[in-house]
């Protein structure tokens, strides 16, 4: 019975070497010399201290930032550790009840009353860390963002445009603007005024 055993206990723990310690630790090591930027969580740097990362999204708030997508993750927004959608079905009162209230609120800040909000700036994403939005929202947020900064919203607008992303290879997914790239280049333009 030993001699049976003895072989299945020696291909557990090279497999579980192998498999568990030795590959993840190569991957992991090609990742850090070939794409140095992604596997380090893709970290934006201002002034040596890390300021974000350009994958997640980040809480925003106030009227003189652009704000991301609302985020589905609970007790705290945009926390990485319990990623996940809200899982309320689209005639779901509860969700609803809070794009109807998202909805208004983005009317009253950016002074839209008539005009229809983005759907990426009153729905979560399936992650509910989505760091994008689509220009759309991103130019809705202008006259607020411009008005509670003392900007002309010609200026506003332009830098929007240069921080709207193409299509990946020019036909995958769709434009797209990083809410935190767009809030440091803001902060840059206006040395924190």
């Amino acid at each position: 019975m030993f001699s049976s055993l003895r072989p299945a206990f020696v291909l557990l723990v090279s497999f579980t070497l192998i498999t568990g310690v030795a590959y993840p630790l190569a991957v992991t090591a090609v990742a850090r010399v070939a794409f140095p930027q992604q596997a380090g969580g893709s970290l934006v740097r201002v002034a040596g201290r890390s300021a974000g990362s350009r994958l997640i999204g980040q809480e925003f708030a106030g009227e003189r930032w652009f704000h991301g997508r609302p985020s589905a993750t609970s007790p705290k927004p945009y926390d990485a550790m319990v990623s996940s959608g809200s899982n309320l079905g689209p005639t779901n009162p509860a969700l609803l009840a809070a794009v109807h209230k998202r909805a208004e609120e983005e009317r009253a800040s950016s002074g839209n009353s008539t005009k229809a909000v983005p759907v990426d700036l009153v729905t979560a994403s399936g992650s509910g860390l989505d760091p994008h939005v689509s220009p759309a929202a991103a130019r809705w947020q202008v006259a607020r963002v411009a008005r509670a900064r003392g900007l002309d919203s010609t200026v506003v607008r332009a830098l929007v445009d240069r921080h709207t992303e193409p299509r990946q290879f020019g036909l995958l997914g769709v434009p797209r603007v990083n809410v935190l790239e767009l809030n440091l280049a803001l902060e840059r333009m206006t040395g924190g005024r």
